[in-house]
């Protein structure tokens, strides 16, 4: 199955040479298929081993999961019901490519994101200082 681009985010890591020396060797012996396989298979056991920290972290800060987008409509709406937002997000936060600077700061009160946030870089960079 081919992942579609818009389901993950590609990240860069560093690792010594005895580490990678070592992924090379359980993937020449075909316990995994390429280094990608034996970095996502790591970080998910990783991620179930501290499965009930995460929940508990997540069950108290609430954060929407998955993948949140928000249209220009979405926050005209909050702009009109004179509403500012708090945006809690495990998973991806995007904002719409004709959302501009000044809407995003007139509605959006503080961003909290762990994993990524996609917005036009002129309102990333007019929301900076509400990134928590």
């Amino acid at each position: 199955m081919k992942r579609n681009s818009n389901d993950s985010e590609k990240i860069t890591i560093n690792l010594g040479f005895v580490d990678l020396g070592s992924i090379d060797l359980l993937v020449k012996e075909s316990v995994f298929a390429n280094r990608t396989d034996f970095i996502r298979t790591a970080i998910r056991n990783e991620l179930a081993r501290h499965e009930d920290l995460a929940r508990h972290v997540k069950t108290r800060e609430m954060p929407a999961l998955g993948i949140s987008h928000l249209r220009r409509s979405d926050l005209e709406a909050s702009l009109a019901a004179g509403e500012m937002l708090d945006l809690r997000v495990l998973g991806l936060l995007s904002l719409a490519d004709d959302v501009d600077a000044d809407l995003a700061r007139s509605t959006i009160r503080s961003i909290s994101v762990l994993g990524a946030f996609h917005a036009p870089a002129s309102v990333k960079a007019a929301l900076a200082d509400r990134i928590v």
